[in-house]
């Protein structure tokens, strides 16, 4: 079965900077986009961003485009999402997942996700 653990959440005040990791194992990380989305209590899930097999293709909310960064190590089958500038309405689990085979950047269609990882900011 396939794993994704994610980590690095934690509290921390508006305007500062989280970097969360996502370890995948038991499948092919190399063949999949990845992606981590977020969702905060008695909201929808939103995606976040995705990051093409390759490293090379990148998709961002606009809600956070220009202020997240996500990357990959395919040689440590992690996936990687910097978020600085944060916002009160950042504050969310955070989830990162692999994408649906076929899916395109955005597309927001995950076939796996892990447990998440909490993030809070306070203003």
């Amino acid at each position: 079965e396939s794993q994704l653990v994610a980590s690095g959440g934690r509290s921390v005040q508006a305007g500062g900077s989280l970097s969360l990791s996502c370890t995948a194992s038991r499948f092919p990380f190399t063949m999949y986009t990845m992606s981590w989305f977020r969702q905060a209590p008695g909201m929808e899930r939103e995606g976040v961003a995705d990051i093409s097999r390759g490293g090379t293709g990148l998709w961002y909310a606009d809600s956070v485009k220009g202020r997240f960064t996500i990357s990959r190590d395919n040689a440590k089958n992690t996936v990687f999402l910097q978020m600085d500038s944060l916002k009160a309405e950042d504050a969310a689990m955070y989830y990162c997942a692999v994408a649906r085979l076929g899916a395109g950047l955005g597309a927001s269609n995950y076939t796996y996700w892990g447990q998440g990882t909490q993030v809070t900011v306070s203003s």
